[in-house]
């Protein structure tokens, strides 16, 4: 059982599937989900990093398994989907992380070639759908409902200077998330997107220069409990993705009564949301 102050997550018995889980927003997630209770399959196109977040999980007293898999690939998303129903007995949770750029740069639009566009689109878009459609059959195989997150980006939410292409996936999968939530709602499969700002992974780091993340940084406002001119942090992200996975079923208490909770999309951390303008990148600043 785990949450943050208020809110109380208690994820018992149930099992989750957390993708691109071998490090950053995907690693702090599935060890959330795991302190809450849930049983954890651990994807990631590295093997060694799965089954790193596995042992962590372990140790720290939870159930993980590692399933290791390139979700840019159908045949291997449908063995990661049956692996973890075959191995953990089910799936209930589903966390679509994986995504941003495959260790590309960032890149102006007068400078995008074909297999550019690929790569990014098939990484973040292409991947989401076939891990989303893998999950919503095995869940309504199952007959018991569950629920699918998709973590998109807080880069949905403006112009994206140098990021064009990364943005506009994400952007496709905030409407491939409410057609799935209309579609699946039948089922009793609820769909969610968290759109994470940009946070300071090991990848996002070694794929843009500090002055370009400082610049998405300072152009952020304040939302909610953000803090205004700050990246989001890891703790932000997995925050709002452990609490997705539970809403409508976790209790927020306030000094009334507890209540619920069911949004179609939620930002985390510091969003650029509220951003009046775009950051001004270093290649655009001139």
């Amino acid at each position: 059982m785990t949450g943050a102050p208020g809110v109380v997550i208690s994820l018992d018995g149930r099992v989750a599937l957390v993708t691109g889980a071998g490090a950053g927003i995907g690693r702090a997630t599935a060890r959330l989900l795991a302190r809450a209770g849930a049983a954890i399959a651990v994807n990631d196109v590295d093997a060694e990093r799965a089954k790193t977040t596995t042992d962590e999980i372990g140790a720290a007293g939870g159930h993980a398994v590692a399933l290791p898999a390139d979700v840019t690939h159908a045949e291997q998303v449908e063995s990661m989907v049956a692996g973890c129903v075959d191995q953990l007995g089910g799936l209930d949770i589903a966390v679509n992380n994986v995504g941003m750029l495959r260790g590309l740069a960032p890149r102006a639009v007068v400078d995008l070639d074909a297999e550019y566009l690929r790569t990014i689109v098939d990484q973040n878009l292409v991947a989401t759908l076939l891990c989303s459609a893998a999950e919503a059959r095995a869940m309504v195989a199952s007959g018991h409902g569950g629920v699918i997150v998709h973590v998109s980006s807080g880069e949905t939410m403006r112009s994206a200077p140098m990021l064009a292409v990364y943005g506009a996936s994400k952007a496709a999968i905030n409407h491939l998330t409410k057609s799935m939530a209309v579609e699946l709602g039948p089922a009793g499969i609820r769909v969610l997107a968290v759109a994470p700002g940009t946070t300071p992974t090991e990848h996002i780091v070694a794929a843009m220069s500090q002055e370009h993340l400082d610049a998405i940084a300072a152009s952020t406002h304040q939302r909610t409990c953000v803090v205004r001119g700050r990246s989001t942090t890891l703790s932000d992200a997995s925050s709002v993705c452990g609490h997705a996975t539970a809403v409508p079923s976790i209790s927020i208490r306030s000094s009334a009564k507890a209540r619920r909770a069911t949004p179609s999309s939620v930002p985390a951390g510091a969003t650029p949301a509220a951003a009046v303008r775009a950051p001004r990148t270093p290649a655009l600043a001139k």
